[in-house]
């Protein structure tokens, strides 16, 4: 018997139905009405019959669900973007397992649960994909009501994770890439859109890595400058002696290996916004020449006779407190009064403690393509750990321990080791070693036995130990299953 034959014949109980399976309501189990879960079923058995079967009824073990029903991984896709779904079903031979995980890989935060033909679970490769992203899985000829069963749970455990995406704050723009929802981050909001409206210098102050350069965008997106180029321009990179040419331009033999005219980089600016980062890295001579610019809004190329017009705003930004540099003779003050004109200060990551585990998050999943297989989110332990955290390189920092986290990690729920961190290392934290080792073990426990659906021996194999080990440290840690 083919393949194809043989997920058909096994699968005929399947799709026995009920007349009011796919109503619009169901019954909740506590009395009255709820609206049904919403479930992705993807048939990649090759068997169109189950196309028309999920247009009409579906058995016991779809009940309370409304399916939508997909022949093809690109179908999926189409659907996911469109509509969401916390549990998906995968009914698949041992074919194309390559793209299946590529597509799992890419779709981590749904709980997926497989159906395969007995003999498919034989390959390595099968295993594989079950072990590193199925919920749950089931062989065919299906039992109904233990799929129902396992539906019901996937659907339970979907609703306890953390979605990638928080809920934003009201204030918000939907074009604005400043994540929060803090008071702090909602200030900074409030003021890019009062300074963006504006066509003054602004001069950008706050610590290295707390997100100067995407306050800059912000300020260029929404001003009347959004049409145009925004060049950020990093000052400290700028070798000294190309610095002139660099920034203003150059003209045709004004120095050996000038061939050709060439526009500077605020020159390149014209109709839009110049960055300049890292403003108290400007050599003295070129903070007169940026001067002029802010003055009579035109610039001198190299080895030029006249002066060309650029109509360019100017934002900068400094990690160093320039009324500092000017008092120790490193800044004009002349040129620090003309870009002081409108001042914002980003505030530190330390100062946001609310958005925290929201950036995180948002981290995960824009990073999610490096993730480990088995990677699914962050444990308490870690949650905690990030929280009282005093992150000194701001958001820089935190991007760089979840990406090495995302990798480094070897169980389903990322650990404060992976990140780097250590509850007991936080300010103010005073609890003993001994305990932070616990935690972090039933921690550990507690996800491996959640992700393997209370399944011992699963749970065994995802953290490497035997079973036997294993019932010994959940009766050390007080976790019944």
């Amino acid at each position: 018997m083919s393949a194809t034959a043989y997920l058909a014949a096994c699968r005929a109980p399947l799709l026995a139905g009920r007349d009011d399976a796919m109503s619009s309501d169901a019954r909740s189990p506590f009395g009255g009405w709820m609206l049904k879960r919403q479930l992705l079923l993807i048939d990649l058995s090759g068997n169109a019959s189950l196309h028309e079967a999920g247009k009409q009824q579906f058995g016991v073990a779809w009940e309370g669900w409304q399916v939508c029903t997909v022949m093809s991984l690109a179908a999926a896709a189409r659907a996911l973007r469109t509509h969401t779904f916390p549990v998906g079903v995968l009914i698949s031979s041992s074919g194309g397992l390559g793209e299946i995980d590529s597509f799992l890989h890419q779709h981590w935060d749904m709980q997926w649960v497989g159906i395969f033909p007995p003999r498919a679970l034989q390959t390595a490769a099968c295993r594989r994909l079950v072990r590193d992203h199925c919920h749950d899985y089931h062989t065919l000829p299906v039992d109904l009501l233990r799929l129902r069963h396992t539906l019901g749970h996937a659907y339970g455990y979907a609703t306890l994770r953390e979605m990638p995406d928080a809920p934003l704050c009201a204030l918000e723009q939907p074009d604005m890439s400043l994540k929060g929802s803090g008071v702090a981050i909602g200030r900074l909001r409030r003021q890019i859109l009062k300074v963006a409206a504006a066509s003054a210098p602004v001069l950008i102050w706050g610590e290295s890595g707390s997100g100067k350069e995407l306050t800059a965008q912000a300020i260029h997106v929404h001003s009347a400058r959004a049409a145009g180029p925004f060049v950020p321009i990093n000052c400290g990179a700028i070798p000294a002696g190309l610095a002139q040419s660099e920034l203003f331009g150059h003209e045709r033999g004004a120095f050996t290996g000038a061939t050709r005219d060439k526009r500077g980089l605020i020159e390149s600016a014209a109709g839009g916004t110049v960055f300049l980062d890292e403003i108290g890295d400007l050599p003295l001579p070129l903070q007169t020449n940026l001067l002029r610019f802010l003055q009579e809004k035109t610039i001198y190329r190299v080895g030029a006779t006249h002066s060309t017009a650029v109509d360019a705003r100017v934002i900068a930004a400094s990690h160093v407190h320039l009324l500092e540099a000017v008092q120790q003779g490193t800044f004009r003050e002349d040129l620090y009064y003309r870009l002081n004109v409108l001042a914002l200060d980003v505030p530190p990551l330390r100062e946001r403690k609310e958005d925290l585990m929201l950036l995180a998050n948002h981290f995960f999943a824009a990073f999610m393509a490096e993730r480990a297989p088995l990677v699914r989110g962050f444990s308490n332990a870690a949650v905690e750990a990030i929280c009282k955290h005093s992150w000194p390189g701001n958001v820089r920092e935190l991007i760089n321990r979840v990406r090495r986290a995302m990798v480094m990690a070897e169980g389903r729920a990322i650990l404060p080791q992976d990140l780097g961190l250590s509850v007991a290392d936080a300010p103010g934290a005073d609890v003993a070693l001994g305990s932070i080792r616990w935690r972090a073990d039933r921690d550990a426990v507690q996800a491996s036995l959640a992700s393997a659906g209370s399944n011992i021996s699963k749970a065994a194999r995802d953290l490497g130990v035997s079973r036997m080990t294993l019932y010994r440290m959940m009766k050390k840690l007080n976790i019944e299953c």
